[in-house]
């Protein structure tokens, strides 16, 4: 592979595999609001925030690190009263006594606080923060990735704009070639060691959320697992890593990796790949390319899918799981071409019905599969071209899982939607 290409696939993996504290969706809002906030230049009199569809489902009722409190209106008062925008996603790690003054601020302010749809809204991922003081207004707008803002204003005064509605692939407009799973594959066994090396971060951030999960988070599903796993060294590397995630989705203040925007997927992608790599006794080597091919799948699952969707997340990380786990039991090419198909038709309709603690619940069906099909795999067995979503040419059959997640569920998050803000408690 050419280093130029080599170090374009590196760049990506890096911009889409950072640090992040707590569920992405209320940090990138946060961060909208700090945004806004310093734009403005003073406290605001009022925080207006328009949102996708998607954002608002993902923001209802999951943990905001180290408050107790779950949902939007905690975030946005940390922003507005401790926020630094140049913490990007990890706009929500501030100190306890912020915290507490944070607090303090939304029960005296929260009227001052609203949060609705943006309408006629195309993009899955859109934040607008309007904040204003007397007469004057600043305005702050991120689209398609959490940390992109497209728009900043104060008053009449446009002080950053970016079109990123360009019409090219997002591989494209980053300077990276349009990927392939051979690609992928390629990248992940044969880039020099060194020039991968930079993944093992992802361990050691996500092996804390882990420990600290296993204290007992959320609906305590790693806690669980974990009791019961009686040595069996899947169901022990699985309590593991949904641990992580019973943590991270309950509000704790340990920041992980994520990947494509998602902690889950971070999580997911690294921890069981990492867990099982260990386990039996693979060369760091081994462990590192696969992580490389755990996350670098996911990401071109997810580049089709797109940044939010109906579509739950652990369908394109378990994906990539299933490949890192596939390469370390030393299978070919073409088996983990059949680990990816096997798993396509078997977690193709998992729902995003928001982020929330029992995410973990998911997460563990995934990487149950992922094992599953990697087993299967490895003695040649895959689904039939004919079944469901598969065809014989494994960018064909990703591709239409794309397709699904991309373009046939956008009923099923305004169903989703209105359920979740109708239900009775």
């Amino acid at each position: 592979m050419d280093d130029s290409i080599r170090k374009q696939i590196r760049d990506l993996i890096q911009r889409e595999v950072v640090v992040a504290t707590g569920c992405t969706e209320p940090g990138a809002v946060a961060l909208a609001v700090a945004k806004a906030r310093e734009t403005l230049g003073c406290m605001p009199e009022t925080t207006q925030l328009l949102l996708s569809k998607n954002v608002f489902k993902n923001a209802l009722g999951v943990g905001i690190p180290g408050t107790g409190m779950v949902g939007l209106p905690i975030a946005v008062a940390i922003a507005l009263t401790a926020g630094d925008s140049s913490r990007q996603l990890e706009v929500l790690t501030v100190t306890s006594d912020e915290v507490s003054a944070a607090k303090t601020w939304l029960a005296n302010n929260g009227d001052k606080i609203s949060i609705g749809l943006k309408e006629r809204c195309e993009d899955k991922l859109y934040i607008e923060c309007i904040c204003r003081k007397g007469e004057d207004t600043a305005t702050a707008i991120i689209s398609k990735r959490h940390t992109n803002f497209i728009y900043i204003s104060r008053n009449n005064e446009v002080l950053f704009e970016n079109d990123c509605s360009t019409g090219k692939s997002d591989a494209v407009a980053n300077g990276v070639p349009e990927l392939s799973q051979r690609i992928v594959y390629e990248y992940a066994t044969t880039a020099p060691l060194e020039e991968l090396d930079f993944i093992l971060e992802t361990v050691k951030l996500n092996c804390k959320a882990a420990n600290e999960g296993l204290k007992g988070y959320g609906l305590n599903t790693g806690r669980i697992l974990m009791e019961n796993a009686a040595g069996d060294i899947v169901h022990t590397v699985i309590a593991r890593t949904v641990a992580a995630s019973d943590a991270r989705m309950d509000g704790c203040t340990l920041p992980i990796y994520s990947n494509s925007g998602s902690g889950n997927q971070g999580i997911a992608c690294t921890l069981p790949v990492y867990e099982y790599g260990k386990a039996k006794s693979c060369s760091d080597e081994q462990i590192t390319r696969a992580l490389i091919l755990s996350h670098l799948t996911s990401i071109y699952v997810k580049r089709g899918i797109g940044r939010l969707s109906a579509l739950c997340g652990i369908v394109n990380a378990s994906i990539g799981v299933t490949s890192g786990i596939t390469y370390l039991h030393g299978g070919s090419y073409d088996q983990m071409c059949y680990a990816i198909k096997n798993m396509i038709n078997t977690l193709a309709g998992m729902v995003c019905d928001g982020a929330k603690p029992s995410c973990a619940l998911k997460m563990s069906t995934g990487l149950y599969s992922a094992f599953v099909c990697a087993e299967l795999a490895l003695h040649d067995k895959v689904v039939d071209a004919c079944d469901g979503l598969s065809e014989k040419n494994i960018d064909c059959s990703i591709r239409n899982l794309g397709r699904l997640g991309m373009e046939g569920m956008d009923q099923t998050d305004d169903v989703v939607l209105d359920i979740m803000t109708h239900k009775q408690m």
